[in-house]
């Protein structure tokens, strides 16, 4: 599997990224600076990882949303390429739209940091499959703004067609119908707030992460 991580000013949790898929995939990632406006044209996965892009100036993701590379992730993305946008990366999904919905500063006005379980609700979808027949994981979640939002006929529509893809089992932030992760029409696009690449077995804690990068092992 070919991947690239997306590198912004603020970024900090692109080596996190670089480290799971290079023990993942045995091959280390492309490390794409925002400002180079090119992703790597054989990738088959394009990281937005997690931190704080532009000191989450304005709103979080709106000004990374607005750099080079966005119009190169927007391409790989319309051409079938898979995307896992975590945390950070999450919020620039939805501010480019390439997600529904938004997320919002969290209902207690905390930053939250802590192993977070999770309930996978479809094991039908390229991130997930590997899961099998596993309903409840832990992941780690370390943010200010994981507070989901969207109007009810978005959500009802992300039920309806299966791409809820994570629900947190104890909600952290406020989120709307306890959404973690949700993924895009063509279930390619998957934005969530947990970090998986901080739970692969190593010595961050946990091992539970694994699996959705062996699932989109599979997959592709």
């Amino acid at each position: 599997m070919k991947s690239a991580v997306i590198v912004f000013p603020g970024s900090n949790c692109d080596r996190d990224a670089e480290i799971a898929l290079k023990e993942l995939t045995g091959e280390a990632p492309a490390m794409v600076w925002h400002k180079d406006g090119e992703l790597p044209e054989d990738a088959d996965l394009v990281v937005v990882p997690g931190g704080f892009s532009y000191g989450d100036y304005l709103r979080c993701g709106a000004m990374a949303a607005n750099s080079p590379v966005i119009a190169g992730l927007k391409r790989h993305a319309e051409r079938g390429g898979y995307v896992l946008g975590v945390c950070n990366g999450f919020q620039v999904l939805t501010e480019t739209q390439l997600l529904p919905g938004a997320l919002l500063r969290n209902t207690g006005l905390d930053f939250v940091c802590r192993p977070q379980k999770l309930r996978i609700e479809t094991s039908n979808s390229a991130f997930t499959r590997a899961y099998g027949e596993s309903k409840e994981i832990a992941i780690p979640v370390a943010h200010h703004d994981g507070n989901y939002v969207a109007d009810e006929e978005t959500l009802d529509r992300l039920e309806g067609e299966g791409r809820v893809a994570f629900r947190y089992n104890g909600n952290p932030n406020g989120s709307a119908r306890d959404i973690a992760g949700v993924l895009s029409e063509n279930g390619r696009v998957l934005g969530l707030m947990p970090h998986p690449e901080r739970a692969i077995g190593g010595h961050e804690g946990g091992s539970d992460g694994r699996a959705l990068f062996e699932s989109l092992l599979s997959a592709i």
